[in-house]
């Protein structure tokens, strides 16, 4: 759901809401609460459901990436017995 049909979702609720005396100034009225409301959400550092949806797919890349080093880690410090390497390659002691 966009954040323009959020606002006039809720928009058309205040509106329904209204005795039929106030919805004269109808026009005005649906501007000043579209205003308030896009401020509101401007104010809150949201993201779009778009934005959102790519970040997890990076997160999901990151995380499976991060599972494979660490199984790799794993695996070279089982092959080396938890020792670590000198820069040439030998067990260092």
């Amino acid at each position: 759901m966009s954040i323009t049909h959020t606002i006039e979702e809720i928009s058309q609720r205040i509106e329904q809401a209204m005795p039929d005396s106030l919805r004269e100034g109808k026009q005005e009225f649906e501007k000043a609460v579209r205003q308030a409301v896009s401020n509101g959400f401007s104010r809150m550092d949201l993201v779009t459901r778009e934005e959102f949806d790519v970040q997890t797919q990076v997160l999901a890349r990151t995380r499976a990436k991060l599972e494979a080093l660490e199984q790799r880690v794993a695996e070279m410090e089982k092959h080396h017995g938890g020792q670590p390497e000198n820069e040439e390659g030998d067990m260092a002691n």
